[in-house]
């Protein structure tokens, strides 16, 4: 289902999750809630050297993650710290909340809105996409990002808006953007992740 063209650094985890109904239909978990806090009770905390790692991870192609650009593991401390970040879809939430605590940023794609086949690369100069609902774009030359076979649809700055989960999704895709720095923190991070996903009812399984 997933192809990884080779990569020194990436230490990816992906997995499927398909969920008893739409993910409109499920009502967040007042539990899942509180782990968007960032002094939640969680079995990972991120630090400065998570920070650090995941940086050197996405410079490997010649990406620069700075200023808007920066991993999305970032912008969701900074969110938690601020108090903005809220409750989304149990399918966004799960994600946010352990991407916030391991540091590690995650991808979640619509899978009946990507197209097979799957692959993460390098995106070449040039690659961009459109990120949400108003049309701005992000230039991802030189990132490790996903690609379906309409072009590159996630990474770990910003997911494409073409495949963002919506009302009406039942099956989606993680993905985990860990770097081997950090060895057994992607596992660790989605042993968690499917607990959560798994405790609300739904069912994953890992494909990479």
């Amino acid at each position: 289902m997933l192809t990884i063209e080779s990569h020194p650094l990436l230490d990816v985890v992906a997995f499927t999750t398909t969920f008893e109904g739409s993910i409109a239909e499920i009502t967040v978990s007042d539990s899942l809630c509180r782990l968007l806090a960032p002094d939640a009770k969680a079995p990972l905390c991120s630090d400065d050297a998570v920070r650090a790692a995941v940086r050197e991870l996405l410079r490997h192609g010649g990406y620069k993650p700075t200023g808007r650009g920066k991993p999305a593991s970032e912008y969701l401390a900074r969110a938690a710290g601020d108090g903005t970040l809220g409750a989304i879809n149990t399918a966004v939430d799960a994600s946010n909340a352990v991407s916030l605590h391991s540091g590690l940023p995650v991808s979640v794609v619509d899978l009946d809105r990507a197209t097979a086949p799957l692959r993460i690369a390098i995106a070449p100069a040039g690659a961009r996409y459109v990120f949400n609902a108003s049309g701005q774009e992000i230039d991802i030359a030189g990132l490790a990002v996903l690609f379906d076979a309409a072009g590159p649809c996630a990474g770990p700055v910003k997911d494409s808006h073409r495949t963002k989960t919506h009302a009406e999704t039942t099956r989606t895709l993680s993905v985990i953007w860990g770097t081997r720095a950090l060895p057994g923190r992607s596992a660790a991070a989605a042993a968690w992740y499917r607990d959560l996903l798994e405790g609300l009812g739904a069912k994953t399984e890992i494909v990479s």
